[in-house]
């Protein structure tokens, strides 16, 4: 499941970035915007954000913790890997921030050595979530955060049905057009598989979180999941 995971985001890598915005409408960037905010990342800090893409919420990141800390924007798929490079090089050269493919499962980092983690839309996608999440909590420090945004099912039957049909009659459309239908029609399955609001806390307060809060965005169908070790 990994590897197929992993292809599907290597070869959607040339339109992702198009793609987000028609899924969100556009309103991605805000939602990013507050899932930094979040955090509490300062100058100096030490933040990974893990399932970078195309790097939008690392690109934030680093402009939060600048220079005098590090930023590491880590994912498997190393063609969306390139493609944050690419715009790093083209629009973001400073601060710098360092790209690393890796698995979110089995992070390349020491125990307690970072400050805060994002993850946006990556969650939803990892093969073991309570495993993802206790690798976030092994490598952030004692009162480091983490703060985690990914597309839900809304509990209100109406919202969902709206999703459903925004799904279907717009963005696998789109991506059939693209030449991406497999691809995305991966999307509805996923949502159905992702656990609730309620379940994520539950799982990240087994874990050993000390704070754990969800927020529902979008009417439910957007959320961000906030964390302190």
């Amino acid at each position: 499941m990994t590897e197929q995971i992993q292809t599907i985001f290597n070869k959607i890598a040339p339109v992702y970035d198009e793609l987000n915005d028609k899924l969100s409408l556009g309103q991605h960037r805000i939602w990013k915007q507050m899932t930094i905010k979040w955090t509490q990342v300062q100058p100096g800090n030490i933040g990974l954000d893990l399932c970078c893409g195309s790097g939008d919420l690392t690109f934030l990141l680093a402009r939060k913790i600048t220079n005098s800390g590090q930023t590491y924007g880590v994912d498997f798929s190393c063609n969306l890997l390139e493609m944050a490079k690419k715009r790093c090089k083209d629009y973001y050269p400073q601060p710098q921030i360092n790209w690393l493919e890796a698995d979110v499962l089995n992070l390349p980092f020491d125990n307690n050595y970072c400050h805060v983690v994002t993850m946006g839309y990556g969650l939803r996608n990892v093969q073991n979530i309570p495993l993802c999440l206790q690798e976030i909590y092994r490598v952030l420090k004692p009162g480091g955060k983490a703060a985690i945004l990914d597309f839900h099912r809304p509990s209100n039957q109406y919202i969902r049905n709206i999703q459903q049909w925004y799904l279907d009659n717009c963005v696998v459309p789109l991506a059939t057009q693209m030449g991406l239908k497999e691809e995305y029609a991966y999307i509805s399955p996923s949502l159905d598989r992702f656990p609730r609001g309620s379940e994520q806390k539950k799982i990240a307060q087994e874990i050993g979180f000390q704070e754990v809060t969800h927020y529902p965005l979008a009417n439910g169908m957007m959320g961000v999941l906030v964390v302190r070790k």
